[in-house]
């Protein structure tokens, strides 16, 4: 490596001391504790009801938020403090956490509590998750940014994907309430400190005399529309998570199924997925060095349409294990580059509007895609829905194609 090369690298890293690093740990901590829940709450529920369609609601309660508020959640977003809003969500999840672990340790868990605690705290995520994303480009100077996001996605997928699922079982042997106290725990931490920092609030043009969080909303939604770059990224998001959709809701029927392989065999292949995602997010800032961040993403969904395409054709679980390892390496260079673009595009102040209205978008084709990828199986076998999904993937690349000049 240069000397130039070396000190380009250096300016496109983020600083770890100060902002960003207080920022990183509170989004890895956090994850950590979301995913100790998730893990732990469909055996709740199954404990508490046989009845498939009741379990999924549980799930449909984590979308339904961001269909209903997410529009909402990125105005007010816009409008306050971002750091403010984070900490102050996050105490509140936390204290919602906490009262929902004396419950179940108490005995006094149900399913119309495990409802209303899904869309309670995906409601408040709705603002969380677009405050973060505005605030992030406060932290951190402009060229840094993709190598932020990357390393927030890392530290995220590391704790979520790889360490906090295993620990699961340990945890319940210690008490049904404990991954939810630990959880409620982790908000509190996230809550501390996000509240320590001392970052400058984004520069705001005023608003207008009259305006109103609903026109606000509407021009998020229509400067993502004016934007073509950013528009046809979100329509191609959008087909992917209708792809991804289709996949995750019958990956398990596909694995033990298909492939004959029982749980280990899911086991290694949600492994190597959250693997293979660790190490995309080492790599994503360096491929849009070499490539631009168009070309990037396009290469990102090419890639994943090969490793769908192979997953849903070859009968071998070594292939599947391998498919997804890719297919979560490539899926963080996506992610990485798309939320990196988002930033850098957005008008001055419209970034918490601009990032909902593409998450509201993109978010919806998740739960279509969990039907599709059901009625698919159902009708052509278990190896169809990967087949399907790569039909979307494809038509999502085929999508972003013209972007290339």
């Amino acid at each position: 490596m240069t000397a130039t090369q070396e000190t380009a690298d250096a300016r496109q890293a983020p600083v770890w001391r100060g902002g960003f690093g207080r920022l990183w740990t509170a989004a890895v901590v956090s994850r950590f504790g979301d995913s100790l829940r998730a893990a732990a709450l469909p055996l709740l529920a199954a404990s508490l009801t046989d009845d498939p369609l009741l379990i999924a609601a549980v799930t449909a309660c984590g979308y339904l938020p961001w269909l209903v508020f997410g529009l909402l959640g990125g105005a007010v977003a816009d409008r306050v403090d971002q750091r403010r809003a984070m900490w102050a969500v996050d105490l509140l999840r936390g204290g919602l956490m906490a009262g929902f672990a004396l419950a179940v340790a108490y005995g006094h868990a149900s399913l119309a509590l495990l409802l209303v605690l899904a869309f309670a705290l995906t409601t408040l995520q709705t603002l969380f998750d677009n405050a973060a994303t505005a605030l992030l480009p406060a932290l951190v100077p402009a060229e840094a940014l993709a190598g932020a996001n990357a390393r927030l996605m890392t530290g995220q997928q590391l704790a979520g994907g790889l360490l906090a699922a295993p620990l699961v079982p340990a945890l319940l042997l210690a008490g049904a309430a404990v991954p939810y106290a630990a959880d409620a725990a982790t908000y509190v931490l996230a809550a501390l400190l996000v509240a320590s920092l001392r970052a400058e609030a984004p520069q705001r043009p005023p608003r207008k005399d009259g305006s109103t969080l609903r026109g606000e909303m509407a021009e998020g939604l229509a400067a993502l529309w004016r934007d073509r770059p950013l528009r046809r990224l979100c329509t191609a998001t959008t087909l992917c998570n209708v792809g991804m959709g289709a996949l995750i809701a019958t990956l398990v029927l596909h694995v033990t199924g298909w492939l004959d392989a029982g749980e280990g065999g899911y086991a290694a292949a949600v492994t190597a997925y959250a693997a293979g995602s660790v190490l995309g997010g080492l790599l994503a800032a360096r491929i849009a060095r070499r490539t631009g961040r168009i070309r990037a993403v396009l290469l990102a969904g090419t890639v994943q349409t090969g490793c769908l395409a192979v997953m849903g054709a070859v009968h071998g679980l070594g292939v599947t294990i391998g498919a997804m390892a890719v297919f979560g390496l490539m899926g963080t260079v996506w992610n990485v580059n798309q939320v990196t673009l988002m930033q850098e595009r957005s008008p001055e102040g419209m970034l918490g509007r601009i990032g909902a209205a593409f998450r509201t978008l993109a978010v919806g084709g998740a739960p279509l895609g969990a039907l599709l990828g059901g009625a698919v199986a159902a009708a052509w076998g278990l190896n169809a829905p990967a087949l399907l999904a790569a039909a979307l993937f494809a038509l999502a690349v085929a999508s972003l194609a013209p972007l290339i000049n």
